[in-house]
């Protein structure tokens, strides 16, 4: 048996580069909290993007029953993870608790045994292809251009994401000009994404996406609140753009649900809400037994690993807040360049290293 002798966290509050918000929710500053698994002098590290609560939950309510678990036997330490937490709740911070530490165990495995993490999963593809994300609808014309003109022709990223549904839906005109305005920067050629993150109501996003037919938008995110099964469903029907949503979920059951309801054509999960690595494949084989992709939502350097070895994959989301913290914190971050990402083959585990300096001026827990 090889135990986990210590179990640790911290939480760190990277402000934005600007002010940000989408169709229901402004927000100036990221928290990630980090997870760090340890056996045999090894470290297993995980994360999440949670409130800096997750770090007490994690020392004081999982560390109980992850400590001295055997490193190699992740199902029986995440099935004890999710028994703990009955009372505290399933979803929210205890998920993201979860989840965090999911990540961080089995990066330790395959460290442990010193291979890759997308070798001990098993490749299912060479690379993972990703949309740049981000467009947020506190950004003047300049910025989304600008941001949008990098990912596409800076970078070669050929699917690119922009926020919409301003404030709760009330400025669809705004939304309207700035879907034209991400059209004529890409160009004809690159796919267009449109996210409301629930902020209109069925009818109205019917209404909006059929005028944004004439900008081919390809993608629309959540056109109304994740929780209207039925409303999602209803613009799915009506709309040419494909309909996805699924990042909030906690849970095996809330995917089946959502899968179940016919509410999307792909179907969005985010290893660090949903159980890490072990909630996500759960949820990519629920997806397949419904004959739908799935697309991994933000964290994308954390995904890498997992996305690849997912034959039903669609695309990772290149996270403007997620990439730029990912990058600043950690050793291994991964290039997007030309549109795709490569899991890291070179390196032990996600391959993916704290920088504890460069992460030291954030830390707030």
């Amino acid at each position: 048996m090889t135990a986990i002798r210590a179990v640790r966290a911290a939480a760190y509050r990277v402000p934005t580069d600007q002010p940000e918000a989408d169709g229901t929710l402004v927000w100036d500053a990221t928290t990630l909290v980090v997870a760090e698994v340890d056996a045999e002098e090894i470290v297993g590290t995980g994360w999440t993007y949670a409130p800096a609560a997750a770090v007490s939950f994690i020392t004081e309510t999982l560390a109980a029953v992850v400590t001295g678990a055997d490193a190699f036997d992740i199902p029986a330490t995440w099935t004890a993870m999710v028994r703990q937490v009955r009372n505290a709740g399933r979803t929210g911070i205890a998920g993201y608790a979860i989840s965090a530490l999911d990540v961080a165990l089995w990066d330790l495995k395959a460290r442990l045994l010193g291979m890759p993490l997308v070798r001990l999963f098993g490749a299912a593809r060479p690379d993972v292809p990703v949309y740049g994300s981000g467009g947020f609808t506190t950004y003047g014309d300049a910025t989304t251009g600008a941001q949008l003109r990098q990912w596409v022709h800076g970078q070669g990223i050929p699917r690119v994401k922009i926020k919409i549904g301003e404030s709760g839906g009330t400025a669809a005109d705004r939304d309207l000009h700035r879907v034209a305005l991400a059209r004529r920067v890409i160009g004809a050629d690159a796919e267009l994404y449109v996210d409301a993150n629930g902020g209109y109501t069925a009818k109205q996003a019917v209404r909006l996406a059929t005028r944004m037919d004439e900008q081919d938008v390809r993608w629309f995110e959540e056109p109304v609140s994740s929780d209207d099964l039925a409303g999602l469903r209803l613009v799915r029907m009506r709309i040419d753009a494909d309909v996805a949503a699924g990042e909030y979920g906690g849970d095996l059951t809330y995917f089946t649900r959502m899968c179940q309801a016919g509410a999307v054509d792909c179907l969005q999960i985010d290893a660090t809400r949903c159980g890490g690595y072990t909630g996500w494949f759960g949820a990519a084989v629920i997806a397949a037994a419904h004959h739908l992709q799935v697309s991994a939502h933000c964290a994308p350097n954390l995904h890498v690993p997992a996305a690849t070895a997912t034959a039903n994959l669609r695309h990772i989301e290149w996270f403007h807040d997620h990439v730029r913290i990912e990058t600043e914190l950690f050793d291994g971050a991964a290039d997007p360049t030309g549109g795709a990402v490569h899991p890291r083959v070179d390196a032990p585990g996600h391959g993916l290293t704290l920088r504890p300096g460069a992460a030291a001026g954030y830390r707030v827990a």
